[in-house]
């Protein structure tokens, strides 16, 4: 198979720097070059990789390289309706982080950009090629518990601000700036806008959609940042089954430009766990569980060093795949759709203190 000639933008998402092995040593990818959305995330490029060039401009960028197929859309939520534009406009596949848009209009222009051109457009879910949610995707469909019943899960991590000053902005995180309920002077577009990947997992165990959800919001352990970092969001599927789930910055860190050993305060930067109660049983996962820790440098505290497989792969492997063979991507638009729909139902039952039907 020819490899895929494939582009980075931006630059200034958290995941960025996740694909820099995956993208220079898989044979089936030619790393052409990459544009940075501004000179500090430049410098930090630079001194990370070396020997692929960097251009100011995305327009630049793709002028100097037409042989460009496809593009990673690393940068904040706010961008990727523009850049997906530039994209399609050249007839150049996708790649988007993990949140396409908030803006359900916006949404619906973006799956009517990549379909009328005939684009791949994937969204950037790892957790998905994560080897024990395979391995608890495979016990379900064996029946091993029978019939799902409850769905409980975490997605607690630090918080991202500090590197990534982007994701503390509610316009470029969540959209534009909506007040998260009355009274309250944080904003839309915290901790629920970095923390997807849970409630695409119980859509992807049980094969169901949201049926109802509500949600609460705890005062924040950052004071200081102006969106939330805590909330608990509850709920029952179309299937009837009830769940809980906890996606917030509950983890605490150094406030460092560039993540590193010492960034986490507790040794572990992400927690994901599921329980999963079915009619004959219970299955219980930390998806990230395999790791080392060391005491020492540069904190003299617990640093952790993750050890489990690098989900990245199967990412980029099914990205390449689907362009190739013309196939839709396991996370394509229309079916993550439903899961933003959801996570804008949290943040309506929050304003409301409602349950929010969906």
């Amino acid at each position: 198979m020819k490899p895929l000639k494939i582009a980075m933008m931006s630059m200034t998402h958290g995941h960025t720097r996740k694909y820099y092995q995956t993208l220079k040593d898989n044979p089936k990818l030619d790393w052409v070059a990459v544009a940075t959305a501004n000179e500090e995330v430049k410098e930090i490029f630079l001194n990370s990789v070396q020997g692929i060039p960097c251009y100011d401009s995305e327009t630049e960028m793709l002028d100097a390289h037409p042989e460009i197929e496809a593009v990673v859309l690393a940068s904040e939520n706010s961008e990727h309706l523009r850049q997906m534009k530039l994209c399609a406009e050249r007839g150049i596949h996708i790649l988007s982080m993990k949140v396409p848009t908030f803006d359900m209009d916006e949404y619906d222009e973006m799956i009517d950009i990549v379909e009328k051109k005939g684009l791949v457009c994937q969204i950037e879910l790892e957790m998905h090629y994560n080897p024990v949610i395979a391995r608890m995707k495979e016990l379900l469909a064996k029946g091993e518990i029978g019939k799902i019943k409850s769905f409980n899960a975490t997605n607690i991590t630090l918080s991202p601000v500090w590197a990534f000053p982007w994701q503390g902005v509610p316009e470029k995180s969540y959209g534009r700036r909506v007040p998260i309920k009355e009274g309250d002077p944080r904003f839309r577009g915290g901790a629920l806008c970095d923390h997807p990947h849970i409630f695409d997992m119980i859509r992807h165990m049980t094969g169901s959609d949201f049926e109802s959800i509500y949600a609460e919001v705890a005062p924040n352990i950052r004071p200081d940042i102006e969106e939330e970092d805590m909330l608990s969001v509850i709920g029952r599927m179309k299937d009837g089954t009830v769940f809980s789930l906890d996606p917030s910055w509950s983890k605490m860190e150094e406030r460092i430009k560039v993540p590193g050993p010492g960034w986490e305060v507790f040794p572990k930067r992400m927690e994901v766990n599921i329980t999963i109660n079915g009619e004959k049983g219970t299955m219980m996962a930390d998806c990230f569980g395999p790791n080392v820790y060391h005491n020492g440098c540069p904190n003299d505290r617990y640093t952790v060093q993750y050890t489990y497989f690098d989900e990245w792969i199967g990412l980029i492997d099914e990205f390449v795949d689907n362009i190739r063979n013309s196939k839709t991507p396991l996370i394509n638009l229309r079916w993550h759709k439903r899961t933003i729909e959801a996570m804008n139902a949290v943040y309506e039952s929050i304003a409301t203190g409602k349950v929010v039907k969906l």
